[in-house]
């Protein structure tokens, strides 16, 4: 008899997380002045036409240089792809101290107080999207149903900003506890996305609006963020574009990730397996997920990953 505890996981596992990504841009001697000057982040390796960044040693994004590739589109129709990826900084007073910086180099931010966070949003030298952002303490998050409360209140910069200063915080790179929070994804079709990510994957479905969704594992307010703004029915950006390579979604153990890749076989999802056990899974827009087991802890593990993403 099939007990409750053998019945299998319909939700991904709860301790699961998102951990690193990769882009590709079109000049890496750019984007290494844009991410170690302007953003913060430590260059852990940069050879050739490849490079990893990271906070305190581990890897949080990996580059890929296509030189000459266009810019992506700002506004208006575009491909899906990479809406934005958040940084997720520990404290208040972080997040004041880089924002501070930011200002006085003279760049322009937008934000947004989503009750549970407060973000501020900058775009790369080559259109990429980035959300800088600090969550609130999870007591105070409400929910409804299973329904997180979010909204696009003003952050209150000048208080940030204050609090750093009274904490003696001055920028000059990112701390370490700094990391990947969640992925925002620009997607085709919302029913579609949320099958794939919801029954498919396994995450929890924790807002949603008609023209964007956002899921997560473990109760957070989300790993994974989805929209149709720019991109309804598009396409993948062209092969001469920036982009994003992929994501890596970290799974606690072997029976995890298997979970998973049950339910994706059940669905007749394709997918590969690299030599180390990484699963490469494409959603139906072509925005390549790697299910890897445990975190990545040095550049040469974020190297083995991208090259399991490029043979997958």
């Amino acid at each position: 008899m099939t007990t409750e505890v053998d019945r299998p996981r319909t939700s991904i596992h709860p301790d699961t997380h998102v951990g690193m990504l990769s882009l590709t841009v079109s000049d890496m001697e750019r984007s290494l002045r844009f991410y170690g000057d302007e953003i913060g982040f430590e260059i852990l390796t940069a050879e050739g036409d490849t490079a990893v960044l990271g906070v305190a040693g581990v890897p949080v994004l990996t580059l890929t240089e296509r030189a000459g590739a266009s810019e992506w589109p700002r506004g208006g129709q575009s491909y899906t792809g990479l809406y934005h990826f958040a940084i997720l900084l520990p404290t208040r007073s972080d997040l004041g101290a880089w924002v501070k910086h930011w200002l006085d180099r003279g760049h322009p931010i937008g934000q947004g107080d989503h009750l549970v966070s407060e973000a501020l949003y900058l775009e790369d030298p080559d259109g990429h999207g980035i959300e800088m952002y600090r969550d609130r303490p999870r007591d105070s998050w409400q929910w409804d149903n299973g329904r997180v409360r979010m909204a696009a209140d003003p952050v209150d910069i000048e208080g940030m900003i204050n609090e750093a200063e009274r904490e003696g915080k001055v920028f000059t790179k990112l701390p370490a506890g700094t990391r990947l929070g969640h992925m925002h994804l620009q997607v085709g079709d919302i029913p579609e996305a949320a099958r794939f990510y919801t029954k498919i994957l396994g995450f929890d479905l924790v807002a949603e609006m008609p023209t964007a969704l956002f899921v997560s594992a473990g109760g957070y307010h989300h790993h994974i963020g989805m929209n149709v703004w720019h991109s309804r029915g598009a396409g993948q950006a062209p092969d001469n574009s920036v982009r994003l390579n992929f994501f890596t979604i970290h799974l606690p153990s072997t029976e995890a990730l298997q979970e998973v890749l049950q339910r994706v076989e059940a669905a007749g999802v394709s997918y590969t397996r690299s030599d180390d056990g990484t699963a490469v899974i494409d959603d139906p827009w072509g925005n390549r997920a790697l299910l890897v087991v445990g975190s990545v802890q040095d550049h040469a593990h974020a190297t083995r990953l991208s090259s399991a993403a490029s043979s997958g």
